[in-house]
Formats: structure tokens, sequence, C-alpha cells
């Protein structure tokens, strides 16, 4: 039986963990716990940047940033359990230990032109980074997908 969760709370605002939930469940709920808490990393590293709103709901409710619909869509999937057990490991502090400063990632798949992207980990299905100033760019390209390091 698949678990569904919408809105939550009467206002229709969520809390950080609904929040945290939804990044990972929309960018990365077909992925590794890897991908997942990689993905939470991010959030965590853009809540703690000046650059960023200071919260997880105003980083991934942030307009552009993360999937199409992420604090209004539907979630319904056997990877519910997976993805909230995630979810709490990184508002625990569990962070990825490859991730280090990335506040960003794209598809693994896909290549930018940029100079200013510095890869520090592929997991999951995405390619996580660092912008940087081009000079201190030492790794310009994605590197081997790694899985297997957070475990359980």
């Amino acid at each position: 039986m698949a678990l569904i969760l919408t809105g939550c709370s009467m206002s229709g605002r969520h809390s950080e963990l609904e929040c945290m939930e939804r990044a990972m469940y929309f960018e990365s709920n077909r992925s590794s716990r890897d991908g997942m808490i990689a993905v939470g990393s991010v959030v965590m590293n853009r809540v703690n940047s000046n650059q960023f709103p200071d919260s997880v709901c105003g980083v991934v409710g942030q307009k552009g940033q993360f999937a199409k619909g992420i604090l209004s869509s539907k979630m319904s999937s056997s990877a519910l359990p997976r993805v909230q057990e995630a979810a709490r490991a990184v508002l625990r502090g569990e962070r990825h230990p490859l991730a280090g400063g990335a506040q960003f990632f794209h598809q693994a798949g896909y290549r930018f032109p940029y100079d200013n992207m510095h890869y520090v980990l592929v997991a999951g299905g995405n390619a996580f980074y660092e912008k940087r100033k081009s000079y201190l760019v030492t790794q310009p390209v994605p590197p081997q997908a790694t899985e297997g390091i957070t475990g359980r």
C-alpha cells in the first residue's frame, strides 16, 4: 500500500521535515540513499549560507531552484519510508561526507559550458558541485559515481 502525503497543516504550510522530504522525493526519490542524503546536504548548505533563505522550506520553495510543484504536488510511492528516514537523518545532522560545501546539483548526464563548476560528487543520478572562481576549480567535470557511503 502506497503512502500519500499532500499539503500539511491547516494553513497549507509545511514543517521543515516535510519540506526536506519533498526535496528528496522530487529530486531523488528513485535514487540511492547516498543521492537523497546529498540532496539534503545541498539544502542544508543553502540554509547555512547568507545567499539563500535561512530555513529548509524557504530554500526548497525558492522559485526556480528545485522541481516545479515541489511544495504542492502529491507524493505517493513505496519509496516514502526511505525518503522519510533520510530526511530525518539530515535534519539530525547527517551529511554526505563527499558533498562538502556543494550548494548546487543537476542531473548527472547534463553538461554545461560554465567554468565555475567545481564537482565534488555524483550520487543517485545527480552531479553535485560548488560554484567557484574559475581559477579555483580543480574538478571541472563530474567524478565517477559513488554509492554506498551513507550505508543503511
